[in-house]
């Protein structure tokens, strides 16, 4: 898909180093883009970063924790030299169970990780963003912000979260030159499905029919890449 250049654009994308984030990262970088990977897997950061090459800087952080998030937005700003242009909240959490058997930590765990910590991250950047009155913050949400099926309690949960906190940023940031979009993909190939089960089945699920994390790069891209009066307000993908 030809887009047009980020060149001179800084950009950060959470849960960078693998499925989505790297995809995200990638495309982000190969438009143009300087890019800072925030992850929690240093080693994966490092791996993604040589194969992005010099347009990318690893930072290690732990979404969840505000004070790792600090952290990082400051090594972000010293970095990039200020707030970057574009922000991707990518990071998730995901598993299936009944509600009658979700442990408590782990309902907190995914509601924190999809939901809190995209809070955490907008927080450290909005002001900046504001006071330029330019950026671009784009959440990943899923078909599950809208749809929900047995199993999927904490996740739908966090994810309706997600998209409600959106559609708040959204009406907010309306004509002050910061946009907000939200790119909303059913089942995506990555590693979040390796160890997942549906309810009714024993089997892995069927990843052949799931949208490739690449098409939601190119999503992410499109949203970036309009002329400064357009905001593309929600995506909506599914495999046709």
């Amino acid at each position: 898909m030809a887009v047009a250049s980020l060149a001179g654009r800084t950009a950060v994308v959470t849960g960078a180093s693998r499925g989505i984030g790297a995809a995200v990262a990638s495309a982000l970088a190969a438009a143009g883009a300087r890019v800072a990977l925030l992850a929690r897997s240093e080693s994966l950061l490092n791996e993604l970063a040589l194969r992005i090459g010099g347009r990318s800087y690893p930072v290690i952080c732990d979404v969840t924790d505000a004070g790792s998030v600090a952290r990082a937005a400051d090594l972000v700003r010293e970095q990039f030299g200020s707030a970057p242009d574009i922000l991707v909240n990518n990071a998730g959490l995901f598993q299936i169970k009944p509600i009658a058997d979700i442990e408590p930590e782990e309902f907190a765990e995914t509601i924190q990780t999809n939901l809190v910590a995209p809070f955490f991250i907008i927080r450290q950047f909005l002001p900046a963003m504001y006071s330029r009155s330019t950026g671009d913050i784009v959440t990943i949400g899923s078909s599950a912000d809208r749809n929900i099926f047995p199993g999927n309690g904490a996740y739908a949960a966090s994810k309706f979260g997600a998209r409600a906190f959106h559609e708040v940023l959204r009406a907010e940031t309306r004509s002050t030159g910061v946009r907000a979009t939200l790119v909303s993909p059913s089942g995506v190939d990555t590693g979040l499905w390796d160890n997942v089960r549906f309810m009714d089945s024993d089997a892995s699920p069927d990843r052949t029919r799931m949208i490739q994390p690449a098409a939601v790069a190119d999503a992410v891209l499109f949203a970036v890449t309009q002329p400064p009066e357009i905001t593309v307000d929600e995506l909506r993908m599914s495999r046709s």
